[in-house]
């Protein structure tokens, strides 16, 4: 039986081993706290037919707490918007942020299992940078992941990723990233 206390993330260990000594040697930082890591990830599921259905917004709440590992957010309008139907305070999607170990987690799924699994998957782009380290990206169907049990789903909804990183630039943050096997299209 594994021992929690002992136990380390895959990919925290590559990169605690081998991707730190390559972005070191590949950027020539002075300092080891100049390295870039991976700050947080943060996960982001819009149910905009949660207007109509109240429902809809546990089954996504549900599906994301599987999905993370961890007990999302539920998100409420700022606003009212009368053409929306949209009230102030009206759940509207569900957030999560993973940091730590369930972070690299995460990461190893998402590389390993999910992307594999996505139909017509070319990579993604590596222009999704926001120009401080942070990349974004989207998923059409978040039943790609494997805990998902695709036949007790009743709708399939997308959802937003982030990964936030301690990189100053894109280039920085892209490296760290193609370390961790991120498949980049350019």
């Amino acid at each position: 039986m594994l021992d929690a206390a002992s136990y380390t993330p895959r990919l925290k260990a590559v990169y605690a081993e081998k991707i730190r000594a390559a972005l070191k040697e590949e950027f020539g930082y002075k300092n080891d706290m100049m390295i870039p890591r991976l700050d947080k990830i943060v996960l982001n599921m819009g149910v905009g037919e949660a207007v109509s259905d109240s429902k809809k917004i546990k089954a996504a709440h549900d599906d994301l707490a599987k999905i993370a590992g961890q007990k999302p957010v539920i998100t409420k309008a700022k606003n009212s918007i009368a053409g929306f139907k949209v009230r102030e305070g009206m759940p509207l999607g569900v957030k999560v942020t993973l940091r730590g170990d369930r972070m690299f987690e995460f990461l190893d799924r998402l590389v390993t299992i999910a992307m594999p699994r996505i139909r017509d998957f070319r990579g993604v782009k590596g222009t999704a940078f926001d120009g401080r380290g942070n990349f974004a990206m989207g998923i059409k169907e978040h039943i790609i992941f494997p805990e998902i049990d695709y036949d007790k789903i009743d709708q399939v909804w997308g959802m937003d990723i982030v990964i936030g990183t301690t990189a100053r630039t894109d280039a920085e943050a892209k490296a760290l990233l193609r370390h961790f096997n991120l498949p980049f299209t350019n």
